[in-house]
């Protein structure tokens, strides 16, 4: 049974990037494990906790170690991804030279209630993965733009296209996301 984190950049209550997580895992195999990393709740990273880090920092790190493979999905904040996400993933590549993100297969997603779909925030996000030596499944693409207009009041994909597409995609990266377990 494959493990998938899913990473949601967005702490906000009912957003589209919660949403469209959703409706990618949708698209998962039936047996296959899902957890929502919790990212709201992390003090900003500090060098400085390096050798005494805070049980907050702990617990979150060996959440991300036992998972097999991530689903990341960001807004676009001032055309980059969002500050907690941001943290999240420093906090799990730290201290240096114990980065639990490595060799875990990821999936990159971004939603904008604009046209440009977070972009911007999506490639700055995949450059910090190859950083982090995380294999990222290059297509299909995930740019959702206008996501307003393809969701509900509670932020969940009600638009049936967007919906088949993203399960679509969740099921891809399932396969993909084999290739690279152990």
């Amino acid at each position: 049974m494959t493990k998938f984190g899913v990473v949601v950049g967005s702490t906000r209550k009912n957003s589209y990037s919660h949403g469209v997580a959703e409706a990618i895992v949708a698209g998962l195999p039936e047996e296959a494990e899902v957890t929502f990393l919790n990212i709201a709740e992390l003090p900003l990273y500090n060098q400085d906790f390096d050798e005494e880090s805070p049980e907050v920092y702990t617990q979150f790190r060996a959440t991300v170690a036992a998972q097999d493979a991530f689903i990341f999905v960001t807004p676009e904040h001032n055309r980059s991804i969002s500050a907690a996400l941001k943290n999240a993933l420093d906090v799990a590549s730290r201290p240096w030279g114990q980065n639990v993100w490595q060799g875990k297969p990821a999936l990159v997603a971004s939603q904008s209630i604009s046209g440009i779909s977070g972009v911007l925030a999506h490639h700055i996000l995949r450059q910090s993965l190859v950083f982090l030596d995380m294999p990222t499944m290059q297509q299909p693409e995930l740019y959702i733009g206008n996501v307003a207009n393809l969701a509900d009041e509670t932020g969940q994909i009600s638009n049936a296209d967007t919906k088949a597409f993203l399960a679509n995609t969740g099921n891809q990266f399932a396969d993909f996301a084999q290739r690279f377990i152990k």
